[in-house]
């Protein structure tokens, strides 16, 4: 865990807030806080969403992500995949690829994203 700003209380704050947050979290899923020092494994989000279409979720990290590969979990987005201001670059490029419309997927998850190109018989060309 870690916190970042332009003074060292800013990032203090942040990581205070990071930390609310992640207890609230494990609280909410049952699992305590991990003792300051100990070693807590990396927990990937499930992937049972987008392994439903493994050539659709390949084909689009190659033709809209323009990357070779990727993970891609269940909880993936598109925000992931850039650093511009908002999504309608990647928005319009499965436009143009798939020519199916997204843009109303609030999440921008990869997961649904896949989901409505896949059920608007839009997969793999």
């Amino acid at each position: 865990m870690n916190g970042s700003g332009d003074t060292k209380q800013e990032a203090l704050d942040e990581l205070g807030k990071r930390f609310a947050a992640e207890a609230v979290e494990r609280t909410n899923a049952g699992k305590p806080l991990p003792r300051p020092g100990t070693h807590v494994p990396i927990e990937f989000a499930s992937r049972q969403r987008v392994d439903a279409h493994p050539e659709l979720a390949e084909d689009f990290t190659r033709r809209v992500l323009n990357l070779d590969w990727a993970w891609i979990s269940d909880e993936s987005s598109l925000w992931d995949f850039h650093s511009s201001e908002d999504n309608k670059a990647l928005i319009a490029k499965i436009n143009e690829v798939y020519g199916v419309d997204v843009s109303d997927i609030e999440s921008a998850r990869l997961s649904e994203i896949l989901e409505r190109i896949a059920s608007n018989g839009q997969g793999v060309r």
